[in-house]
């Protein structure tokens, strides 16, 4: 059976690497970092810099979209005050699979994917609807996941471990870092009394 190419969206390596071992015997893994929700720069540019340093590891040829910060605002604009897991991930979901399946098509792929069911904070049936919807749109298949089942996300933070990848402790984008930091200072107030 000849292995199809997929197109991967990856947000880091820590959450690539883990996906790429578990598919790459089934699949011709094309990974696609396309991150306009990740800030401040320097954060994107972190991210960016462990995946090229793995993807290059492993021979693999990263593909790099547009670094678009001011589309994904636009795009999550009114959805910005509503917590993790809001409309507002829904939405930047639907951005950057869409951008996915625009970039599998341009790149000759059988089928498009994320890496994003690894989180424990991303909702994989949302991701999945998302990326059933936009298989109809763009006729092409979308690899279906829940990377983070029978362990794997555990697995993947101790990949990250042994690779020595720098682990971010936010899904990227400001209003996320800002909220972890919010709860951050609110549990240092509560545990101080």
């Amino acid at each position: 059976m000849s292995r199809k190419t997929l197109l991967l969206h990856a947000c880091c390596a820590p959450c690539f690497s883990y996906v790429y071992e578990l598919l790459k015997n089934d699949h011709l893994i094309v990974p696609y970092y396309f991150n306009p929700n990740i800030s401040p720069g320097d954060e994107y540019s972190k991210r960016l810099d462990e995946l090229e340093s793995f993807t290059r590891k492993k021979g693999l040829s990263l593909i790099i979209g547009q670094y678009d910060t001011e589309s994904w605002r636009e795009c999550v604009r009114d959805y910005r005050f509503q917590g993790e897991g809001s409309e507002r991930c829904r939405e930047c979901f639907r951005l950057r699979l869409d951008s996915t399946f625009r970039t599998a098509v341009d790149a000759g792929a059988a089928m498009a994917g994320t890496v994003m069911s690894i989180s424990p904070h991303k909702d994989s049936a949302v991701l999945n609807s998302i990326g059933s919807e936009l298989r109809d749109k763009y006729g092409m298949e979308y690899l279906e996941s829940d990377f983070k089942r029978n362990g794997g996300f555990e697995k993947s933070v101790i990949m990250s471990r042994q690779y020595g990848f720098y682990r971010q402790n936010y899904c990227g984008c400001l209003y996320s870092r800002n909220e972890r930091t919010r709860d951050r200072a609110l549990l240092k107030k509560i545990r101080s009394f």
